[in-house]
């Protein structure tokens, strides 16, 4: 895959860890996988259906790809079989290029932040 900014879905309390500890292992879904799962910007919406419905005062956070080992991130089949990018490392806060509030727009997009 070339999709260089890719997305994280955070609660309100595991953004607050993150910006406060400048990290993230990952939510429990991301360490019973053993990966943090990401999604390209296509995939957000699909990945807020999926396994965010009903959730409140989630955060969407930016992630440069470019700015993380690449040895630590794989393009793997998972819904659809569509590739998605998985980080088998833990986030750090400098690969992330900007944060917004989850936010759906119309036709049942997702606004990304800039």
């Amino acid at each position: 895959m070339t999709d260089r900014i890719v997305y994280k879905i955070m609660t309100p309390d595991e953004y607050d860890s993150f910006a406060r500890t400048g990290s993230l292992a990952g939510s429990p879904d991301d360490l019973a996988d053993g990966f943090i799962h990401l999604s390209a910007g296509p995939q957000v919406a699909g990945t807020l259906d999926r396994h965010f419905s009903g959730r409140s005062g989630l955060v969407l956070v930016a992630v440069d790809l470019s700015l993380l080992d690449p040895a630590v991130v794989r393009w793997e089949p998972s819904r659809g079989g569509q590739l998605f990018p998985h980080l088998y490392a833990p986030l750090p806060i400098g690969a992330v290029v900007a944060t917004g509030p989850v936010s759906r727009t119309a036709d049942g997009g997702v606004d990304l932040p800039a």
